[in-house]
């Protein structure tokens, strides 16, 4: 058994109920589109104030490890560290390039 009868029927009968009217129609365009629009604000309004007083939007996330560990850091650290030693051994001509196309 299909709906779509039904459906037919309840929109031709929405459509003889409802006379064409531009002005009604336009104006409850306005009208919705105003209420929306306030309902928007407010929303924003709320949000940025739990925000500003350092609360949170949902449910708070639950305390977790930290998402990296301090011998990754120090790992970072020392091949920088390595970099800069290499560079100044460039600059302080510690190392000579010879120059192939000379």
């Amino acid at each position: 058994m299909t709906m779509t009868p039904f459906f037919d029927r309840l929109a031709r009968r929405a459509r003889s109920l409802s006379a064409i009217d531009p002005e009604r129609d336009w104006i409850m365009l306005l009208i919705l589109s105003v209420i929306v629009l306030a309902g928007v604000m407010v929303w924003n309004a709320f949000v940025f104030d739990t925000v500003v007083q350092g609360g949170v939007i949902g449910a708070p996330l639950p305390n977790s490890a930290p998402l990296f560990s301090q011998s990754s850091l120090d790992a970072i650290h020392e091949v920088f560290a390595n970099r800069a030693a290499e560079e100044e051994k460039y600059l302080s001509d510690i190392y000579h390039f010879a120059d192939p196309s000379q």
